[in-house]
């Protein structure tokens, strides 16, 4: 039976759930406070990430405690001030991060990302978007011998569990890929399985084209209020009152202030990032994906030019921009490839929803008929958007998902 459904937020999450319910039928206004893909999902690295079967854990070792303490790296950088703000979820965080539990959450984060591909593969194919996907993996580079190897200890298990495929890269082979990176890498692995995408937001658009070519509808607005009317919702947005019978949160790093007006509270805290695009110097050409392991930046040839990803920054949602981090990631990338001139008239700023457990919440929102969650996929939205659209779909409708989404529901905190 069709239904009234209104998803909020028009990242690569929102998008695909959307396209996903209007696609069975059922009428659907995605709203959001900008156009489709111009928040968390146009600034990431661009790569549906097959191979990335283990969510990012807290770093447990001393080694790296110190490492990071003085605050100065690239791969990660915090405020402390912030950091106290949600010193919980935080807490929970490196609980989670190790042992029987961290193994635990691996074999249910695995059950979304080995899906993530083919759940990408039917959208693509509706939108038409063929060509802003290019397939054939992306290296993981690496500067010392004994941060590979034992990178490579946990690819072999990643193989044997998860099916995620792979190449061992020497210096020589690497060389013949990428002749313009700077000498002294002993190696990479090479990553075959992924997808990367020239152009992120470009692909959320594409699929939210593709979602009103269906039948759905896209509104832009911001949200202020969602209340429960009867057997319905009231979505208060700045463009007027909607009514529907089910509603969506799909808002990204934003969904826990919304669900906390509603009495849910969230243990939701963000990871921001941010990105530059460069011109290459002279004839130097960037031909793959590329990740330097041991400073934690990324290099991606997309059609807006080299855009250079930092790592993460622990910091809260609405603290202005710091770019510091983003200054020392292109210190060192201009070391290992010859960056041109900036592109961008300033540097995008963005945030990663993540939950203490490293896991989304997909499912029905608690104690509150009609209303439903998908976001916190940390590092993974783009890729795990379309798989989520599809379970969540298949939940909404009363079916039995593919997979077992106890783990994914809000009242396991």
């Amino acid at each position: 039976m069709s239904r009234n459904i209104i998803v909020l937020g028009a990242g690569m999450v929102g998008v695909s759930v959307a396209w996903h319910l209007a696609r069975r039928g059922h009428d659907v206004t995605l709203m959001d406070r900008r156009a489709p893909g111009l928040e968390t999902s146009f600034g990431n690295a661009g790569i549906i990430q097959r191979e990335a079967v283990r969510p990012y854990a807290f770093p447990r070792d001393l080694g790296t405690l110190l490492r990071v303490l003085p605050n100065r790296e690239v791969d990660i950088r915090y405020r402390l001030t912030d950091m106290v703000g949600a010193a919980g979820p935080l807490l929970q965080y490196w609980i989670n991060s190790g042992g029987a539990r961290y193994a635990r959450i691996v074999n249910e984060w695995a059950s979304l990302i080995m899906r993530c591909q083919d759940a990408h593969a039917t959208m693509i194919e509706a939108a038409g978007a063929e060509a802003l996907v290019r397939k054939g993996g992306w290296l993981e580079l690496y500067r010392t011998r004994k941060a590979l190897d034992e990178r490579l200890e946990e690819a072999k298990e990643n193989h044997e569990r998860f099916g995620v495929e792979y190449e061992v890269l020497d210096a020589e082979a690497l060389y013949a890929k990428e002749p313009h990176l700077a000498e002294g890498l002993v190696g990479a692995i090479h990553w075959t399985q992924p997808w990367m995408v020239a152009d992120p937001g470009g692909l959320v658009q594409a699929y939210a084209a593709n979602f009103e070519a269906l039948g759905g509808h896209v509104m832009q607005a911001s949200v202020e209020e969602v209340h429960q009317v009867g057997t319905g919702w009231r979505v208060t947005t700045s463009e007027g009152d909607l009514e529907a019978q089910q509603v969506v949160v799909a808002m990204g790093p934003w969904s826990g202030k919304l669900l906390s007006r509603l009495g849910l509270e969230v243990p939701l805290f963000v990871k921001r990032g941010y990105h530059m695009h460069y011109s290459a110097e002279g004839e130097a050409r960037l031909n793959h994906w590329v990740m330097d392991a041991e400073r934690g930046f990324l290099l991606e040839p997309m059609r807006a030019g080299i855009r250079l990803t930092t790592g993460a920054e622990l910091a809260d949602l609405d603290a202005p921009p710091q770019y510091k981090q983003l200054a020392a990631a292109e210190k060192v990338a201009r070391k290992l490839f010859p960056l041109g001139k900036r592109r961008d008239a300033q540097p995008w700023k963005g945030a990663r929803p993540c939950m203490p457990d490293m896991k989304p919440v997909i499912g029905a929102a608690p104690d509150k008929e009609g209303l439903w969650l998908a976001f916190g996929h940390g590092h993974q939205g783009f890729t795990l958007g379309p798989v989520t659209g599809e379970l969540l779909a298949q939940m909404m409708d009363g079916e039995t998902p593919a997979v077992d989404m106890t783990p994914f529901r809000l009242d396991r905190f």
